[in-house]
């Protein structure tokens, strides 16, 4: 396989300065890597354009690893080992609500469910782990999108095609919009069996250190009109509040 090495160099690039914390200068990298100072000069810039890179400019610029690739690195390591550390917080709160909990996250306009957790008497689910369905009608895609930034959940809202799974499912970009707001309110979404019409569910986003939503929580119930769905949206919420502050989100929801 070819390797492209404009992309080549960039990578040793910011290797080289991830292991210089004081900061390296563009000559030190021209000559540990051989490069010719105009292509490594185009490189480092287009990098600290990206905020992979930080500029510190002083009478010779020197370059430290930036903000962006930081995240970066965080959000690795979060998605190597965040399921170990939710999966206990979260059999414990399905034994605790007496029903089923998911952990889901986002996959390009759909939700994919990547962990469930059942109580001693499980209701019948039809989602599983590694089902997919679509953000407008589900607690966790709900929960997912409202937390979005601004361009993420345009791209997201740009791909949906409302379709009627049942005759509370939403059918208009206004209408779900209109609903994001009151997640984001309220601090946790509803599916108001809107994908199924014998399941009413709950939801709240999960956060990571960077603050940005790595996925949701959710709790699926068997509908019933007596069931106070506020207050199981409130200890959603809570509990995905608990899970964050775990993965190590320090911010104020």
């Amino acid at each position: 396989m070819k390797l492209n090495r404009t992309t080549q160099r960039t990578v040793e690039i910011l290797k080289l300065v991830s292991k210089n914390p004081e900061g390296i200068t563009l000559d030190d990298i021209c000559g540990h890597l051989g490069l010719p100072k105009t292509s490594a000069y185009d490189i480092v810039t287009t990098l600290a354009e990206m905020g992979m890179v930080h500029v510190d400019r002083g009478q010779r610029q020197r370059y430290t690893i930036g903000l962006t690739a930081y995240r970066i690195g965080i959000n690795y390591t979060n998605n190597l080992d965040f399921i170990s550390v939710i999966e206990p917080e979260l059999r414990a709160f399905s034994r605790e609500v007496g029903k089923t909990v998911f952990f889901g996250v986002r996959s390009d306009h759909e939700v994919v469910y990547i962990c469930k957790f059942e109580p001693e008497n499980p209701i019948i689910t039809t989602a599983t782990v590694g089902t997919k369905n679509p953000m407008y009608c589900t607690s966790l895609g709900k929960a997912i999108l409202a937390y979005s930034d601004e361009e993420t959940r345009e791209q997201i809202l740009g791909r949906i095609r409302f379709h009627p799974y049942t005759e509370q499912t939403l059918a208009s970009r206004e209408a779900l919009l209109a609903e994001l707001e009151q997640v984001k309110a309220k601090g946790f979404s509803m599916d108001r069996r809107e994908m199924e019409d014998h399941m009413e569910c709950v939801g709240a986003p999960v956060f990571g250190p960077d603050g940005s939503v790595l996925g949701a929580i959710s709790v699926s119930s068997l509908y019933k009109p007596a069931e106070d769905y506020e207050q199981l949206g409130e200890r959603t919420a809570a509990k995905a509040r608990e899970v964050s502050k775990l993965l190590g989100f320090l911010g104020k929801l």
